[in-house]
């Protein structure tokens, strides 16, 4: 579900109109995150990593509006719920692009999660999730340390979904740090956002 926003009463009416004519309108920014107590957690309890930090990732997506924000024609469309379409490594080197609705309980959402991962790890090839718009795409580069990342895109396909990338969890004086990317487009959102974003995917990791 989702409603139209307002462009007449939108604060950035003027943001909107003038990133939306840009060839390349995303922007990126890479931070590191303090996983140390969700890693522990995971540890302790049985829980995959990758889907912990995937579900804090899209719970602190959903409670900043503008990450629930699509561009859609001329309008700008804002969903009740944004789900994930991750990337799943397979063993022989390759990945396929998967589809895992959001829930708030993270048991239920790994539970979920974890037969989708299956399914995607019997598969070959690519096969995008076809449903809508309402996802951000995911990825998991577990092998590396990265301090910048970019992705592949094709201009001539519209598209104003966030993409988040995490990176090889690292330890120095007993903390664990992960790298996260987030490329967005800048006629929805800015900075300011992104920011709040990373803080509240924070509070979630140190919960």
């Amino acid at each position: 579900m989702y409603k139209i926003l307002d462009m007449e009463k939108w604060s950035r009416k003027d943001h909107f109109s003038f990133f939306s004519k840009f060839e390349e309108p995303f922007f990126g920014i890479t931070a590191q995150v303090n996983c140390s107590k969700a890693y522990d957690l995971c540890k302790e309890n049985g829980f995959s990593f990758f889907l912990y930090y995937l579900h804090a990732s899209l719970f602190a997506a959903n409670k900043i509006e503008n990450f629930r924000f699509r561009i859609q024609g001329q309008d700008v469309i804002i969903y009740d719920r944004i789900n994930a379409s991750p990337t799943i490594n397979r063993e022989d080197g390759t990945f396929g692009f998967s589809y895992m609705d959001f829930y708030e309980d993270f048991e239920k959402f790994q539970k979920e999660a974890k037969k989708e991962i299956e399914r995607v790890r019997n598969t070959t090839g690519l096969i995008p999730a076809m449903k809508g718009e309402n996802v951000i795409h995911f990825s998991a580069v577990p092998w590396i340390n990265f301090s910048s990342i970019s992705h592949a895109r094709s201009f001539s396909f519209p598209d104003s979904c966030p993409k988040i990338s995490f990176g090889k969890v690292i330890e120095s004086v007993g903390n664990k740090h992960m790298s996260v990317s987030v490329h967005v487009h800048h006629a929805l959102m800015d900075g300011y956002h992104v920011g709040k974003f990373l803080e509240e995917l924070q509070n979630l990791l140190n919960r």
